[in-house]
């Protein structure tokens, strides 16, 4: 089968390689033929190394299709299901989600250091799926856990962005922020998951809401989807100013994973107010505050990790929010392209004129 490979981390280019199979199928396992799989930042991240994951790789995490097989003890699927590939699968069992905090369960990145898939020919013949997937390819095999059903009216390409980056962006305004009625907002940072956190604190209510992001075509878009305003990172301190008086926002979403960004969404929350960290940095970046602040300001910094909430009642919600009009899931995807052009949507991505790409396979 034909699957997008990294041969090594910090090369800028995947190769789609034709004689790529699937290993590990059987018991609680399936075998999912993927359709459609958005492309996300963290995959570029994890090509350049900033997040840790063995090579050589298929990326891809954000991905739907349907089931072609399911191995033994699989009750719940059959061949034909429609689902949703879920990077973070939530085992029930360990401590995490026994307190009901099912985003923090280790069960998906365990499997993250298990080959996803092999070359016969290779060497080395072992390769891996990124996050414990690899959707880059026509089909992948997972754990039960990873494939979530869907209903028969959600097309692939919107299955697909709400096995990550909605569901992120969506869950942080939602769930992890809880953001306030009539509060004052602001998302740093406006691709796919920053456009989805700008469409969950207007669900939410927010009086005003800046989108900050230094490409135009970003900012134009984040209007569309429900942002009041929307400024360069240079043109920031005005609007805090003017929406603001100069105080800070009531929330300040940080979604680019970086520490320089991460400070700037500091200084630009109230005190009392909420930063909340959405984006996924680099293992060695580190956000510097200084004691004195941290008592004097009584921010609140919250991590977000895939929304902060239950990623199954996520799903449920969004799909629910989708069929009533209340989220544009549709408009994320400003570009398509085949697998064979994979490096097209890398480019793309790198450029920040795409808010999501759709890659059809």
């Amino acid at each position: 089968m034909r699957a997008a490979v990294l041969h090594e981390i910090g090369q800028d280019k995947l190769e789609v390689l034709d004689d790529v199979e699937t290993t590990g199928f059987g018991p609680g396992r399936v075998r999912i033929r993927v359709r459609a799989t958005g492309l996300c930042h963290s995959d570029l991240s994890a090509m350049a190394g900033v997040l840790p994951q063995p090579a050589p790789f298929v990326p891809g995490h954000e991905g739907a299709g349907e089931i072609l097989e399911v191995g033994e003890g699989v009750g719940h699927l059959k061949p034909g299901d429609r689902v949703v590939v879920c990077w973070l699968p939530a085992c029930g069992v360990c401590p995490a989600c026994k307190r009901g905090q099912t985003q923090l369960c280790l069960a998906g990145f365990m499997n993250a250091g298990t080959p996803n898939f092999k070359r016969p020919g290779g060497s080395p013949s072992d390769v891996f799926g990124f996050a414990g997937t690899g959707t880059f390819a026509e089909e992948v095999v997972v754990d039960a856990g990873c494939a979530v059903p869907i209903p028969d009216d959600v097309p692939f390409d919107i299955a697909a962005l709400i096995g990550c980056g909605v569901t992120t962006g969506l869950g942080a305004a939602l769930n992890t922020a809880d953001v306030e009625a009539g509060s004052s907002v602001a998302v740093i940072g406006c691709g796919g998951v920053g456009i989805s956190a700008i469409q969950g604190a207007r669900l939410k209510g927010a009086a005003e809401i800046v989108a900050v992001d230094p490409v135009a075509s970003r900012r134009d878009s984040a209007l569309k989807f429900g942002a009041t305003r929307a400024v360069s990172p240079d043109e920031l301190p005005a609007a805090k100013q003017e929406v603001t008086a100069g105080e800070g926002f009531d929330y300040v979403f940080e979604v680019v994973g970086r520490s320089a960004t991460a400070r700037t969404a500091y200084e630009n929350t109230r005190r009392g107010g909420t930063l909340v960290v959405v984006g996924a940095g680099a293992l060695d970046d580190y956000l510097q505050l200084s004691m004195f602040e941290l008592f004097f300001d009584e921010k609140r910094i919250l991590p977000s990790m895939y929304g902060g909430g239950d990623v199954l009642r996520s799903y449920e919600r969004t799909i629910a929010l989708w069929r009533a009009g209340r989220v544009d899931l549709e408009s994320l995807i400003t570009h398509r392209v085949p697998l064979a052009d994979i490096n097209e949507a890398l480019d793309q991505m790198r450029q920040g004129t795409a808010l999501r790409t759709c890659i059809e396979i």
